[in-house]
């Protein structure tokens, strides 16, 4: 009995002294063994914070930040970035901060932006990666093989024949839009309208009809609780990077539990509901993202016998939700916001939509004629990156530049400050000058290089939804100015931040004048 007593209370201090050193090794060893080898490499930053790093600040930047608009300009970094804008101003380009017990770099030089996208498999994102992960996964998220498989499966969901067949769908959602704003500017002629849940809504509706077709008002509610998620996790952010978050009693960790476990239901329940309508013939496969997404997932099972699953379909799903409707929602507004500030391009993009289109209905082969209407948008994707940050890690020593970075250390590709940097695009760099995209977007720095223009990222994982944004934008800007001139109202606030991607936090209060 006493020697097994002594063989448990060995086998006791053995557990406890191997999962203890992992822990130190996790919390402490391992961060400052990091941040030495950042600081020889030249970057500075905050030094490490047990546990912690520099989330409470961070949290309380990001909380102050949000709470208040900014000044009428197009200079917005230390705005939505405060923290990161903080950071960089203390301690320079080549700096750090600690999420957690990890550190982030960040990779400013447009060159070395362009061979880690190009890159993937060694340059991968970052996992566990706790803000994206709580409300994403699919195509983002998945690397390697996965990806490969993913990508090739979705593919066909984006090409230019089903972008085509889904015009008349967006078409229909932006006239709802603008039938909406005639109604508001009918007696008078104008109206003072925050247009921003008009277009927030109008993104959702997109998504919800051409991903969803016929079970378009269960896509409207998947938007909701989605867009509900987001402010969750904003909710929760001092704790977001903590181990075992989600189980930590919080009121808003109780809701957001609730909300997943109803998305994932409501979501497989639009799935079977496809899957039964295409095998019983009351549905074309071919009518909606789902059923394209599900028709080519069954033919990759029949040539390959491996597929998606459905837990797969319904993150995909998921994701055209968040990837599609608010990178395309932050576009549109911001293209107003834009013109309404400089009015002269206003007048110029609505002379060439009635020269394509007169007064008439849209169709798909005149959107390519809009060559003014696409150096606007790309000025605005520049100024108002959707993603602003992109992050990548490494699992294993790998070479970049001239240096050899150890895994571990996570990559911080600050797109927006490459798109506001004065020495790549000119003294304008934060003004609004479309004209700068008149010789397309290879030549837009003026023999500065080729272009570091990243707002769908780059390299084998660029965006695979940037045409159907690019697209739903042209349609909804060509309806809106058809039908009326804007400016901005005497309460708009200026409040780009970043969410998941970065919406206007307080609106875009503008004035609507209908054309008559």
């Amino acid at each position: 009995m006493e020697t097994f007593t002594k063989l448990v209370i060995t086998i006791v201090v053995v557990v406890v002294v191997r999962y203890g050193w992992k822990i130190l090794n996790w919390v402490w060893l391992k961060p400052k063994k990091l941040e030495k080898w950042l600081r020889n490499e030249g970057y500075n930053g905050n030094s490490y914070k047990l546990l912690f790093g520099d989330m409470i600040e961070l949290a309380t930047m990001v909380k102050e930040g949000r709470s208040k608009p900014m000044s009428i300009t197009h200079d917005i970094t230390s705005y939505a970035l405060p923290f990161d804008h903080h950071i960089i101003t203390k301690y320079g380009e080549k700096s750090f901060i600690w999420l957690g017990p990890n550190p982030r770099m960040y990779i400013r030089d447009p060159e070395l932006i362009k061979e880690i996208l190009l890159r993937p498999d060694e340059f991968q994102k970052p996992h566990p990666e706790p803000f994206r992960d709580s409300i994403v996964g699919g195509l983002l998220v998945a690397e390697g093989h996965k990806w490969t498989k993913h990508r090739k499966i979705i593919t066909p969901a984006f090409n230019l024949q089903n972008l085509k067949i889904m015009f008349s769908a967006i078409g229909s959602s932006c006239n709802d839009m603008v039938h909406e704003w005639e109604l508001l500017t009918a007696k008078t002629g104008s109206a003072d309208v925050d247009v921003w849940p008009y277009i927030d809504n109008l993104a959702g509706d997109v998504i919800s009809r051409t991903a969803f077709g016929s079970n378009y008002e269960e896509g409207k509610k998947i938007f909701g609780i989605q867009k509900e998620q987001i402010d969750l996790i904003f909710q929760m952010l001092f704790i977001l990077h903590l181990p075992g978050r989600r189980f930590i009693p919080t009121k808003a960790n109780k809701k957001f539990e609730e909300n997943r476990v109803e998305l994932q239901t409501v979501l497989r329940g639009i799935i079977d509901k496809k899957k039964k309508a295409i095998k019983l013939g009351e549905a074309s496969h071919c009518d909606d993202l789902l059923g394209i997404l599900l028709e080519s997932n069954s033919k990759e099972i029949e040539e390959d016998g491996v597929g998606m699953s459905m837990e797969d379909v319904i993150e995909e799903c998921k994701l055209f939700y968040i990837a599609g409707s608010e990178t395309t929602s932050n576009l549109i507004v911001y293209t107003m916001v834009c013109l309404s500030l400089h009015q002269e391009w206003q007048i110029k993009a609505r002379d060439e939509i009635l020269q394509v289109f007169g007064a008439g209905e849209l169709y798909f082969e005149g959107l390519k004629n809009l060559k003014i209407l696409t150096m606007i948008l790309n000025e605005v994707l520049r100024l108002y990156t959707p993603v602003i940050m992109i992050t990548r890690a490494t699992d294993k020593e790998t070479k970049l530049g001239n240096m050899m970075i150890p895994p571990g250390v996570q990559l911080s590709l600050a797109m927006i400050h490459v798109h506001h940097d004065c020495e790549i695009w000119g003294d304008d760099a934060t003004e609004f000058k479309p004209d700068r995209f008149s010789e397309g977007v290879i030549n837009a720095t003026r023999g500065k290089g080729s272009s570091p223009f990243f707002p769908f990222s780059s390299g084998p994982r660029v965006c695979i939804g940037q045409n159907f944004a690019i697209t739903e934008a042209k349609v909804a800007i060509a309806l809106i100015l058809q039908r009326f001139s804007f400016e901005l109202s005497p309460s708009y606030k200026h409040s780009p931040f970043p969410v998941f991607t970065m919406p206007p936090q307080f609106g875009a209060h503008l004035i609507l004048h209908k054309i008559s």
